[in-house]
């Protein structure tokens, strides 16, 4: 892929050519070599992606986020300034475990400024996790979660707004999508 198709910064450092066009990665980024970034993304000033992590299409990763292997984002991801991701449930220094503690970010999440997300969870579709959440578990499409430890505060809908079901278990968000619930699972209409 040739840079035309894509903007790096003069002063990033990025040794994968595995991106996509519209891509814009700016300055003091240290991307390596097995590194997967989709179209249309944006990665932010002073971010560190490590070998391994692969990021979907339409991402938004603001500013001093360090990625790590083990680590997937998925399409039209938000990631707030300076969201942790963990690698190592049980680090020690010069310590190296044989199997990678696993994180996914599904498709349209939101991670809020500040959030630290340990490694090993996945983020549902669409989830909203609010600024300095500290996220310990896994979490379900379409849930608002917040706080340390982040527990969940309700739905959010695509657009991000809060829903409140009816007791029919039943919503329509102000944008005009509609969405049950089964289960404590959202499920779009």
């Amino acid at each position: 892929m040739s840079r035309d198709n894509y903007y790096i910064h003069p002063t990033a450092i990025v040794k994968t050519s595995n991106i996509k066009p519209k891509t814009r990665i700016w300055a003091f980024c240290n991307i390596q070599s097995d590194v997967i970034i989709g179209e249309d993304c944006n990665i932010g000033d002073h971010c560190s992606i490590e070998n391994g992590v692969k990021i979907g299409d339409r991402v938004t990763i603001k500013n001093g986020i360090s990625l790590w292997n083990g680590v997937t984002i998925e399409d039209d991801v938000f990631i707030g300034p300076n969201a942790v991701f963990t690698n190592d449930i049980y680090p020690r220094s010069k310590t190296y475990h044989k199997e990678l503690d696993y994180t996914i970010i599904k498709k349209g999440a939101t991670i809020g400024a500040n959030a630290v997300i340990i490694a090993g969870n996945i983020i549902g579709a669409y989830a909203f996790i609010g600024a300095g959440a500290v996220v310990t578990k896994d979490i379900p499409d379409f849930t608002l979660w917040y706080g340390n430890p982040a527990v969940m505060k309700g739905y959010v809908c695509f657009c991000t707004t809060q829903i409140i079901f009816d007791k029919s278990n039943n919503v329509v968000c102000e944008c005009g999508k509609s969405f049950s619930i089964k289960d404590n699972s959202v499920i779009p209409k």
